[in-house]
């Protein structure tokens, strides 16, 4: 089914003359206790909290109506019962499901795809004997001694989501176990890390859905030879993620291969075996199922079709509205949370890569503003860094604050009256007051415009099912906006055009032939001083 492109709902034109006078956000009492109340959404583990977005009931009626003839909900459920998502209806595409979400409806009794799930379900009971044998001494190193660390290498989504999730659970980490992350092809990054462990006592998991990622398999290459520098044999030592049958699902060359499949793309991959082999060994395997149950619950509100009782759909709405009818091009996501100061990080690559396009899935070109630019640090150091920007700059920014009640290690105090975690969350809150009410001052310096919008996201605390609700959570905002501006958020055509061009230049620069002199890619080596 062709679905309705955003410019040909009959509700556009209402938005598009509500857009010309938005609510006011600095008028007196305009951030009164009626509207604080009723502009609040309650979902699992989160409440969203919006009155400091510029809407009125009217204009949330109308994003109401917005996601109902986009059929929102509707693709949403599609997408979750196995219907081809990643597609383009004109042109040749990847043609394939959608179904992270399957990797967590494990723990649900009527999951949505059976077949997807009962995958999942057999990668994580292996994953669960794994675990156990590395438990109990069964799996060790060649002198019988456990393995303490593990090097997860990867890139893109095998790398942002897992690295910033561990970041984020780092307290329930088990006692002597400890991961690091290789990413990048520069090989200072596998140096500095090398240079940290005890390599006979690390396990390597190398991720790649097929098998062929240039820039793992070569920091892969890097890291077997320093195992076997250190007298390692590297196949007792590595493990992979990879697509089964693909060059890496080799039992030669890895201890064991857990499989990730092609209905799970990599910015998606986090609650599959992609994020799960490291969880489960940083954190042991009842961590992850909390993780796992998290994401679940929030995929099962996700599903709701009225957006003031569902807090991904309000979000996605949300700044639908901000970026497509106001024109704020960025979206700062400013967790105060120190646990989430890689997150943003994942959610630029989860955003940016699935609705940083300008071709609908007709294939015709986009003739509104689609994905924005996605950034963010964590608070309170960014209030020392960029907020300048954000309260008295001339560019408008959506802001996302994200925050918890409680300190996620409870290792606080009372200093000068209050605790940290009160000062944290009295920080946030002062921020969102001063970018929605402004300040007028006879010194035009001093001046705050107000009028700013900003919305905040709040749990209880940072925990395993927290963290995989939060997970889910944006990767829901991220599809339903992609679905509203009729985007394949799914596939990343932008990204393989580099690959092939990267290939182009290592050729030229390696074989250095004199009839490729005057080719593109001899002319940009030979600009900066390679060839």
């Amino acid at each position: 089914m062709q679905w309705k492109s955003i410019a040909e709902c009959k509700v556009f034109g209402d938005l598009r003359r509500l857009a010309k006078e938005p609510f006011d956000l600095t008028v007196q009492e305009a951030l009164g206790p009626e509207r604080m109340q009723h502009l609040t959404c309650n979902g699992p583990e989160f409440d969203l909290l919006y009155a400091c977005q510029r809407v009125s009931k009217e204009v949330v009626d109308a994003l109401q109506a917005l996601a109902d003839e986009c059929g929102l909900a509707e693709q949403f459920g599609q997408m979750r019962n196995g219907a081809v998502m990643n597609r383009l209806w004109n042109y040749p595409s990847e043609e394939r499901q959608v179904l992270h979400t399957a990797t967590r409806d494990i723990v649900s009794s009527s999951p949505a795809c059976p077949g997807a799930t009962e995958q999942a379900k057999t990668e994580l009971e292996k994953l669960k004997i794994f675990l156990a044998e590395v438990e109990q001494g069964k799996i060790c190193n060649g002198h019988g001694e456990p393995f303490t660390t593990l090097i997860h290498i990867g890139i893109g989504g095998s790398d942002l989501g897992p690295r910033s999730i561990y970041e984020a659970l780092l307290p329930y980490k088990k006692e002597g176990r400890s991961v690091f992350f290789i990413s990048n092809v520069d090989p200072d990054d596998s140096a500095a890390v090398l240079e940290q462990v005890d390599l006979a006592r690390t396990l390597v998991l190398v991720v790649s859905k097929s098998g062929t990622t240039l820039e793992t398999l070569s920091n892969e290459t890097l890291v077997r030879a320093a195992l076997e520098r250190a007298g390692v044999d590297p196949a007792r030592h590595c493990l992979a993620v990879t697509g089964q049958s693909s060059p890496m699902d080799n039992p030669e060359r890895y201890l064991r291969s857990f499989y990730m499949y092609d209905y799970i793309g990599g910015r998606f991959s986090s609650t599959s075996m992609v994020g799960a082999v490291m969880l489960g060994f940083a954190l042991g395997y009842e961590h992850v199922l909390e993780f796992l149950k998290g994401a679940n619950q929030m995929d099962e509100a996700a599903a709701e079709k009225d957006i003031r009782a569902n807090i991904p759909l309000l979000l996605a709405m949300l700044g639908v509205w901000n970026h497509t009818f106001l024109g704020m091009g960025t979206v700062a996501i400013l967790p105060y949370s120190q646990g989430l100061h890689r997150f943003p990080a994942h959610l630029q690559q989860c955003d940016m890569e699935s609705n940083g396009k300008s071709v609908q899935r007709s294939g015709k070109p986009v003739s509104i503003k689609s994905g924005p630019v996605v950034w963010g640090e964590p608070g309170t150091n960014g209030q020392h860094a960029f907020y300048q920007l954000l309260h008295q700059g001339t560019e408008d920014v959506a802001v996302e604050f994200i925050g918890f009640r409680q300190s996620q290690r409870k290792q606080d105090m009372e200093i000068q009256g209050s605790s940290s975690q009160q000062k944290l969350v009295a920080n946030l809150l002062a921020q969102a007051m001063a970018l929605a009410v402004g300040k007028e001052d006879e010194n035009p310096n001093k001046c705050f415009s107000g009028n700013r919008v900003s919305l905040t996201l709040m749990g209880e605390r940072l925990t395993p099912k927290s963290m995989g609700a939060l997970l889910a959570l944006y990767e829901a905002k991220v599809v339903y906006q992609g679905f509203c501006w009729n985007l394949n958020s799914f596939d990343q055509e932008g990204v393989q055009l580099g690959k092939v061009l990267a290939d182009e230049i290592l050729s030229a620069m390696t074989k250095n032939k004199k009839e490729d002199s005057d080719s593109l890619a001899s002319s940009f080596l030979r600009a900066v001083g390679m060839v």
